[in-house]
């Protein structure tokens, strides 16, 4: 009797313990969405029984954040902090395992860094003028391959000097003769190009693996050292480059190789007018793969995996019956197989296609993955991944997709802590009677018998897959957790659904998006706990296009939020500096073909305009320029339309800083809930 007494008492103390642990959770604030550790890609040690990654922690107090790297072991055990200067990044292993380079500011400029894994005192390897980034070993472990900044032809030394004179010059003018002069948020007028070094371990000695090629390596802005490669003899690199005549309206990238010890680069895709990138050598060295683009100038064409024979010099394209775009790939260590990730309804799996051809198997499906690795035995996969529940963590499985494990925690203080938005997937049917896939994220105490409000996010690219992933910037949980429900609409131009849904939104920019966010809308209303009366939309990039198309089609919605939002396209093809994306978009240049400027134009219909419109926008945004969140602004405000222009002039297309991105969110959740209002009704 006294034993049935005392586990009857201990199961009401723990009912109770998990009562209360619950009524102790909260949904998301603020300071939750700030306080998460940002985990990095995992750098797999060449044995595979070590993974090195990087943490970041933000104090949102001091708006600041601090990067160090850590080490732990791939069966899993407890990460140990290698670096403590709180700026250390990119950690790569050295070939026998013993060492890790990483970039650091501490010396006053980014250069590469050398450290024991068993710790201690890290030494400053490169000592180039105009810094160093992008590093990886050569198989020796003699030299580290990098990047930096140079004038084709000149030195480090020289480049540097030329450019503190030209940044203390008496005049400011800056004289431009030709496109691209400025990209993304950096002026290009200054001739400088990112070239290959390779630095020596031993002396730290350095020297410019391409002289005087007057081209970037990695590509301009994006490109990082997934652009290179190192054959496994060490013999031969291989990069991505733009030599194309007129770049500002091409996309026509080409792997070129060179010599290591130096010579001249070869061209090895130049009948292809495509983009041609991220080159990666087989492990046996027979094979080079990369990516590839069929169609010049479509910058979200299907990106297929081609195999370059060194020997024969033979090219296959071995995704070609896969209709998906194949992002970041690596070889399985017998050179039979690729493993690759790929967007695919809303996530970013892990599949796997053999060498030859044939069927592409998917190994791991959930959530957005990333930086995947392989052990050396080809028996295991580590990658980091992250999912509309939860930050970035890293995880391993079986090279089979078998005994998937979390190997980090990083996140989880903070999650125990949150009540997350509950997430439903669901399909309707949207434009050309397609069927469209939705997420949709219920807040915290969702009630279905009570009438909640309606916010919808809309991703940018316009050909962007954005849906089951996590971010720290238009965070869709912590917009659920103020009291929303929060629709995410893959709608035609997402990618994951087959390229033809993806070209679906070519030269119809407000025909099929917008259709589908309004059939969602209706779908969602039809399910009764959506009040018609409160509803909002938001979006960034197209996705500010999309909400400036809005304003002006629609009076639904009792609030829009237009960040860096293209409204006038015209003056847009003007002022951007990537002209390839309007000129395949809208069909041509728009004095020669005005039609599709003339009918997609948000700004052709401004005597509609009624909503009440937040509008943000960074100065340093080349891509969009600012004066389109102005001529927006304008517009509204001179009819009398309630609005407001919040302007970040340090920021470029994407708001960065801690400061600025948290002011970002009180702004954006203070005009939502003013003119909407959040929870129940």
């Amino acid at each position: 009797m006294q034993k049935k007494l005392t586990l009857v008492l201990t199961i009401l103390l723990v009912c109770s313990l998990a009562a209360l642990a619950a009524e102790e959770k909260h949904p998301m604030t603020l300071n939750d969405l700030f306080s998460f550790d940002r985990l990095g890609a995992p750098a797999l040690s060449p044995c595979g029984k070590m993974i090195a990654f990087t943490v970041t922690k933000v104090d949102p107090e001091a708006a600041s954040t601090s990067t160090n790297i850590y080490l732990m072991p791939t069966a899993g055990g407890e990460p140990r902090r290698l670096t403590t200067s709180g700026g250390d990044f990119s950690p790569v292993w050295s070939p026998d395992g013993k060492t890790i380079a990483f970039i650091s500011g501490r010396g006053g400029s980014a250069q590469i860094w050398l450290i024991d894994v068993g710790g201690g005192e890290a030494r400053q390897l490169s000592k180039i003028k105009t810094g160093a980034s992008n590093h990886k070993w050569t198989p020796d472990g003699k030299y580290i391959i990098c990047s930096s900044m140079i004038l084709p032809g000149k030195c480090d030394e020289a480049t540097a000097k030329f450019l503190e004179e030209r940044e203390n010059a008496k005049s400011s003018a800056r004289i431009m003769d030709d496109l691209l002069y400025r990209h993304w948020d950096t002026w290009r007028d200054d001739g400088t190009k990112s070239h290959l070094f390779a630095v020596d371990v031993e002396t730290g000695g350095h020297r410019d693996l391409m002289q005087d090629f007057a081209y970037d390596t990695p590509p301009f802005p994006f490109g990082g050292s997934e652009e290179y490669s190192i054959s496994p003899d060490g013999k031969e690199i291989a990069f991505a480059a733009k030599t194309a005549a007129n770049p500002a309206w091409n996309t026509n990238l080409d792997i070129f190789v060179i010599p290591f010890e130096g010579g001249e680069p070869m061209n090895i895709t130049a009948e292809f007018e495509g983009q041609d990138n991220h080159p990666l050598y087989s492990p046996d060295g027979r094979y080079l793969a990369y990516g590839s683009m069929k169609r010049p100038r479509f910058e979200a064409d299907q990106i297929n995996i081609i195999l370059y024979d060194r020997q024969t010099g033979d090219r296959t394209n071995i995704t070609a019956d896969f209709d998906h775009t194949a992002g970041e790939f690596l070889w399985a260590p017998d050179s039979s197989a690729i493993y690759f990730v790929s967007p695919d309804q809303g996530r970013n799996p892990i599949f796997k296609i053999p060498v030859g051809g044939g069927e592409v198997t998917k190994i791991v499906s959930d959530g957005r993955i990333y930086g995947v690795n392989i052990t050396p035995d080809g028996g295991k996969l580590v990658f980091a991944r992250n999912s509309l529940k939860y930050p970035t963590e890293i995880f391993s499985v079986s090279a089979d997709g078998s005994g998937e494990a979390r190997l980090t925690t990083f996140t989880q203080p903070v999650i125990d802590q949150i009540e997350m938005a509950t997430v439903v997937e669901d399909w309707f049917e949207g434009d050309r009677g397609d069927k469209v896939h939705l997420f949709i994220l219920q807040p915290p105490g969702f009630d279905p018998s009570k009438k909640w409000p309606l916010l919808h996010v809309i991703h940018g690219g316009p050909q962007q897959d954005y849906a089951d992933l996590w971010t720290f910037g238009w965070n869709s949980p912590f917009f659920a957790a103020q009291g929303y429900v929060v629709a995410l609409v893959a709608f035609h131009a997402t990618p994951g659904y087959g390229q033809a849904f993806t070209d679906a939104v070519t030269q119809n920019w407000g025909g099929s998006p917008f259709i589908d966010i309004m059939k969602a809308t209706d779908y969602l209303i039809g399910k009764g706990y959506i009040d018609e009366e409160r509803m909002a939309a938001g979006g960034g990039s197209y996705g500010g296009y999309m909400v400036d198309w809005i304003c002006g089609h629609t009076d639904r919605f009792k609030a829009l939020v237009s960040h860096s939002g293209v409204y006038d396209l015209e003056s847009m093809y003007g002022s951007t500096e990537e002209l390839w994306f309007p000129e395949w978009e809208l069909n041509g240049l728009f004095w020669e073909n005005p039609e599709l400027y003339e009918k997609w134009s948000p700004h052709k219909y401004a005597a509609n305009f009624k909503t009440p419109t937040l509008i943000i926008h960074g100065q340093r945004d080349y891509r969009v320029p600012v004066t389109q969140s102005m001529e927006f602004f304008t517009a509204l405000r001179r009819q009398g339309v309630p609005a407001r222009l919040v302007y970040f002039p340090d920021e470029n297309h994407w708001i960065l800083r801690i400061g600025n991105k948290m002011l970002w969110y009180r702004e954006f959740m203070d005009w939502i809930n003013k003119y909407v209002g959040p929870g129940p009704k």
